[in-house]
């Protein structure tokens, strides 16, 4: 979908510890750019082979996504996008992705 939502197995998958520029309204074209290049990132990094997907203290979100940490061999893969520049910690609060 983009750089912190993806489709697993039929279920919407919101994941819960990062928040990446936005592909849906991109406020800027840096913010598409950005974004797209999350997304493919995330689509690489679910490829690479089987992941977890781990529960918080909420199942779900408003949009009716499943709110999952993912990782692979004990590692955040939200955390290889923020490492990456493509993504940042999730802290609650949307902010822009414009300078």
């Amino acid at each position: 979908v983009d750089g912190d939502t993806f489709w697993h197995q039929g279920v919407k998958i919101r994941i819960a510890d990062i928040d990446t520029p936005e592909l849906s309204r991109p406020r800027c074209e840096a913010e598409r750019v950005k974004g797209e290049a999350a997304k493919r990132r995330l689509r690489e990094l679910l490829n690479a082979g089987k992941f977890s997907l781990v529960a918080g203290w909420r199942d779900g979100d408003q949009h009716e996504r499943k709110l999952r940490t993912v990782t692979r061999n004990g590692r955040s893969i939200g955390e290889t996008l923020i490492a990456e520049g493509l993504a940042r910690s999730w802290d609650g609060a949307r902010r822009g992705w414009c300078h």
